[in-house]
């Protein structure tokens, strides 16, 4: 097993793109902003880099933990472009994060689980895409679907149902359980 703590042993490229994964805007607006200032911890099986395509791969039982986020998959590829941006897709059966944000008005912060058969994580454009078997909960709203899309600069997100299923399958239908919120005591 490869156990990266702190500082990472690695091939300076691998080190760079594995550390980045973490540090960058996409994790960074959904978790405490405190989570951006903390090491990153990558444990894997395996790992093999590739520095000729900036490239990265972590398998076997990868977990990576910044902060707040962990990430748990079966499998993460990185792939950095010229200007030190990363694109990270994880799969798994399923990939799982979670993630606690910020707190808001004197109220702690609130965590964000999610899972899906593969999660990409866009830090150029700050988008997270989660695809097949979707799922995302925070607090006690969950939404499901077999697509979600979050952009990190707007707090927009979509989700979409399974293509070609019929609309009257499980399948074919977007699902959200939204809780009422309590509203805040007068003085």
């Amino acid at each position: 097993m490869i156990r990266l703590r702190g500082v990472l042993r690695c091939a300076p490229v691998a080190a760079s793109l594995a550390a980045m994964i973490l540090l960058s805007p996409a994790f960074s607006a959904l978790a405490e902003k405190a989570d951006k200032d903390k090491p990153t911890h990558i444990e894997a099986n395996r790992m093999s880099s590739d520095d000729a395509k900036r490239m990265s791969i972590f398998e076997g039982s990868v977990v990576l933990t910044k902060g707040t986020v962990v990430v748990r998959a079966d499998r993460i590829v990185v792939h950095q472009d010229a200007e030190g941006f990363q694109v990270a897709t994880a799969t798994g059966k399923p990939v799982r994060f979670r993630q606690k944000g910020d707190p808001k008005g004197g109220k702690e912060g609130v965590w964000t689980d999610g899972e899906a058969l593969e999660v990409r994580i866009d830090d150029r454009n700050e988008h997270v895409e989660l695809f097949q078997r979707a799922r995302v909960t925070r607090d006690q709203d969950v939404v499901n679907g077999e697509y979600i899309f979050l952009d990190q600069r707007t707090e927009f997100f979509s989700v979409s149902a399974a293509k070609g299923a019929a609309a009257s399958s499980p399948e074919g239908r977007v699902k959200a359980v939204i809780q009422p919120k309590s509203k805040p005591e007068s003085k």
